[in-house]
């Protein structure tokens, strides 16, 4: 079967091989990279063709330059952001900052997860997440009334040891969650609250289950995709 072109424009192509490496681990984190003219001659396109790619990469995140020095690779390896449904803070790690909390009417794929009515409304926590300082995640969860009125879910203060607890204790333990994962281009506050550069996100739609495959909790988990990669770690 034959390929099918690659109809994007070449710098785009260019940048896509440069990423690919990166993310690969073939070009390593501080590493220079080779001059213009080397990759202009192994891509085989015009030097302008190169020094766009590079601009996209730089604007992305991926490169820097150092005046006098040359292009080199971002320093910072890819952080791992373990599939989690809480990290406990700690100095130099995990911190949260609680956004928002209100009862909302909630997006209709929320409602449908939650096996909510279209007009009820839920109980919303809307948090970010940071490690070492970093904001690494926007959350937000939403939990039905029936769950969360008279609890802290509903309070304006963070959880110690999270949502999880508050649910255990009310006789509703977490057994099991489903994620979908997409990606996607972030919304203008996702942009902001994350300080991204023009790079996707990755989106977890999360709904917790307790006993009986009842649902408890949905999450929306939205991430950059250029500094962090997802870690599963899951029984065969």
């Amino acid at each position: 079967m034959a390929r099918r072109a690659d109809e994007r424009p070449p710098y785009e192509q260019v940048a896509a091989d440069l990423r690919a490496r990166i993310m690969a681990g073939d070009l390593e984190p501080g590493t220079r990279l080779p001059s213009t003219a080397r990759l202009v001659e192994e891509f085989g396109v015009a030097n302008t063709t190169v020094q766009k790619a590079l601009a996209v990469l730089k604007g992305e995140g991926y490169l820097t330059s150092r005046q006098g020095k040359g292009v080199f690779v971002r320093d910072r390896q890819p952080f791992r952001v373990e599939v989690g449904a809480y990290f406990a803070p700690e100095p130099g790690g995990y911190s949260y900052d609680l956004l928002q909390v209100a009862e909302v009417t909630p997006p209709p794929e929320v409602a449908k997860a939650l096996e909510q009515a279209a007009d009820d409304r839920v109980q919303l926590r809307k948090r970010l997440l940071r490690h070492a300082g970093h904001a690494v995640e926007v959350d937000w969860s939403y939990y039905p009334l029936s769950l969360a009125r008279g609890t802290e879910l509903a309070g304006p203060r963070r959880i110690r040891e999270g949502a999880q607890r508050v649910l255990a204790e009310a006789g509703h333990p977490q057994r099991y969650h489903v994620d979908k994962v997409s990606a996607r281009m972030p919304t203008p506050e996702e942009a902001d609250l994350l300080s991204l550069p023009n790079v996707p996100v990755l989106r977890q739609f999360r709904t917790v289950y307790t006993d009986a495959d009842r649902p408890v909790e949905v999450s929306v988990l939205v991430k950059g995709t250029h500094l962090y990669e997802l870690h599963y770690r899951l029984p065969v």
